[in-house]
Formats: C-alpha cells, structure tokens, sequence
C-alpha cells in the first residue's frame, strides 16, 4: 500500500487509500481553511510528502467545514514580517516563492489532481484550486478572484495558472472588479471542469479511474500537458514521440492491452 508520512498537525490531513489515490483536506474548518503563515506551510509540508511517495496514482483536494479555502487570513494584513523571511521576488521553491509554490506545486506534482470546491472559494483559495489539473465545483460555490479588494494582485501563480483557462477580457474583468461568481458560472468562465451536487464524491470517482491507467502514460501525458502551452510545435511533436518511445512496449503498457482485452483489472508496476 502507497504510505505518506506527514506531520500530525491542525491545517492539512493526508489519506491514502490501497489504489494509490491520496486525499488531501484542509483541516482549518473554524477558519474556512484561510489561508496563514502555518497553512502555507503545512500545504507546502502536503506537496513536499506526496512528491516523495510510492505508488502515487492521483490527488483529491478538499477543504473540511463550510469551505473550500476563504484565501488570505485577514490576520496576515497586521502581521510584521519576521527580518528572516526571504522577499517575495526570491525564489525560494526553485521558480516560485513559498506563496506561489502552494498553488504551483499540485501543477509540479508528477499525477493527476483533482480539486473538490464547496463554499467558498476566494483569493488564494481559487489560486490553489487552479493549480489542479481538474476543478469539480458545487454549483452554490462562492467564487472570487478577490486580490483588488484588498488594493492587491494576484500573486499565487494566478497568472500562470490561468493561461489557457479564461479568455483574456473575462479574466481581466474578474481581476479588475473582484466580482463574486458562483460554481456553476465558473464553468462557462473556464475556471472550473464540472459542477456536481457532491464535488469531493464525484473527484474520488474520477481519482479512482485515473488510478486504473497506466501511471508511466499519465505521468507523461501530465509532463506532456505542462509544456504544451509554452513550446513551439516542433519541440511538442518530438516531446511526444520520446514519451511515447520509453512507454512502448513496456510491462505497465502491455499490462494495459491485456487488461482491457481480458476485462480484468489492470496490475501495475509501482513508480
């Protein structure tokens, strides 16, 4: 069975289930899983374990309590900053600072990830959920690209997260205005995959789906997505035939044929 250990703690929760599927949630319920100094590090402490962990199929995120994520604890506007902590334009997290790296880091996670979006869903909490490959969204979710409110911009990787995702006008209105908008309009704004009545039950099901395909193709499939937007065509065409060169042939891929062909469920070699 894939293990993760992580640090008991009040903020984050790691479950693994025996198909390789981990459950991430964010614990800080009486908060609405607002964002603060601890959060950002325990969600960092959460992407630092599954990155190490065997057997890794898919990621679920979730938040316990009345919300996805609110975003920035508004505590945080009153905080002074410790003379240690490393400047915002330090790149503490290879390209990323430690905020971005929070949201980042699910899109630099070598499998799939699903987030499961109720309530609330503002600020940083949009960010992080954008950085998920897929976005299952309860119709009633409370959205917001929320920075301008607070006379700020987004900073979590929004912007690069965003690309591909939300037409250049409508994403400069929702930056500009920091409009609410509601889980089933995030769809046709491009910021979610599908609306669903039970959003964490409904990203299980398709984590568990996931998890039953060859993970060397879904790892390349996800490396292959992530340069799709920024490499030129020939650099994109030769990148698929090397995936597809080292796939080919191997004993997860033929695992694969056989499965489908015996209508057996597939047995894998672990990554």
């Amino acid at each position: 069975m894939p293990s993760a250990a992580m640090t008991a703690n009040a903020r984050v929760a790691i479950e693994m289930s025996e198909d390789g599927v981990a459950e991430v949630r964010f614990t800080r319920a009486d908060k609405m899983n607002a964002l603060d100094p601890e959060m950002f590090a325990r969600i960092i402490e959460a992407g630092s374990v599954l990155q190490r962990t065997r057997g890794l199929r898919a990621v679920v995120l979730s938040g316990e309590g009345r919300a996805f994520c609110a975003g920035l604890d508004l505590s945080n506007f009153s905080r002074r900053p410790p003379e240690d902590e490393p400047p915002l334009t330090e790149r503490t997290y290879g390209n990323a600072n430690r905020a971005q790296q929070v949201a980042m880091q699910w899109r630099k996670l070598p499998v799939p990830v699903i987030a499961a979006v109720h309530g609330v869903c503002f600020g940083g909490g949009l960010q992080i959920a954008s950085g998920a490959d897929i976005r299952i969204v309860h119709p009633e979710t409370r959205m917001a690209i929320m920075e301008m409110k607070w006379g700020l911009v987004p900073d979590m990787g929004g912007y690069a997260l965003w690309r591909g995702l939300v037409r250049d006008d409508v994403l400069r209105e929702l930056i500009y205005t920091n409009r609410e908008f509601s889980g089933a309009e995030a769809v046709s704004l491009g910021l979610a995959t599908h609306v669903d009545e039970a959003p964490r039950e409904r990203a299980l099901a398709l984590a568990r789906q996931i998890a039953l395909k060859n993970p060397h193709a879904i790892r390349a499939a996800k490396r292959l997505q992530a340069g799709m937007h920024e490499r030129e065509t020939d650099a994109i065409l030769l990148e698929e035939s090397i995936e597809q060169h080292a796939i080919l042939r191997s004993r997860n891929q033929v695992e694969a044929v056989m499965a489908e062909m015996e209508k057996r469920r597939p047995d894998f070699e672990d990554l």
